[in-house]
């Protein structure tokens, strides 16, 4: 079996355990044949506990964005430390605020996974300077564009025949730049700008013994 069919597989069966589908990962249709459950016992329905209910939700996020848990309570901690609002809405902001998920919500790369290839590549500008850190946090008035050799990648030819996503977020903004597009951020991202259905009272709840 290919390494993009196994990908596929797991992206799927991710999605059907979570029961929802995820648009970083991929391929959309997770859910329209075997809307439930992985394995023989997924049709049955379960009483689930809290803390799984908790696990679920925090898991969406892990595997939307592509990171691992070491890197997400890591976050967790840094977002707690600023007052300036809810802490798990710093968290998605921050989330959204990474070069890669950027990539992947202007439609230039089909997966979330993808997008990080795309910028460790060095496909992607900030600013006019190539960023190969998918993790690089863009700010208000940034630009982004992307180099002659990522525009013909099959990352951004697939992203541009089949997009991901039917329409990207506010805070960005997108134009030519001759043969090109170039985008731009306007304003920070809000925590409503999670391109899937999220509980974030969920997740604070699972991370609450977090310092």
């Amino acid at each position: 079996m290919s390494k993009t069919t196994m990908g596929k597989r797991s992206a799927f069966k991710i999605q059907r355990r979570l029961g929802i589908e995820l648009p970083g990962l991929g391929k959309a249709g997770a859910l329209e044949r075997r809307p439930y459950g992985p394995g023989m016992h997924g049709m049955k329905r379960k009483k689930l506990s809290d803390y799984t209910i908790r696990l679920m939700e925090k898991q969406k996020v892990r595997f939307h964005y592509g990171i691992r848990e070491k890197q997400l309570v890591n976050l967790v901690k840094r977002c707690k430390k600023d007052k300036s609002r809810a802490w798990v809405d710093t968290l998605i902001i921050n989330l959204e605020s990474r070069l890669d998920n950027v990539i992947f919500r202007l439609n230039w790369a089909p997966s979330m996974a993808a997008a990080r290839q795309m910028v460790s590549h060095g496909h992607i500008k900030v600013n006019g300077k190539k960023v190969d850190i998918g993790s690089a946090l863009v700010k208000t008035g940034d630009e982004i564009t992307i180099t002659e050799k990522g525009a013909k990648s099959a990352n951004y030819l697939q992203a541009k025949a089949r997009p991901r996503l039917s329409a990207i977020p506010a805070f960005l903004s997108t134009e030519k730049d001759g043969e090109k597009e170039k985008a731009k951020i306007m304003a920070e991202p809000l925590a409503e700008d999670i391109p899937f259905a999220f509980e974030k009272r969920l997740v604070i709840e699972y991370y609450w013994k977090i310092k």
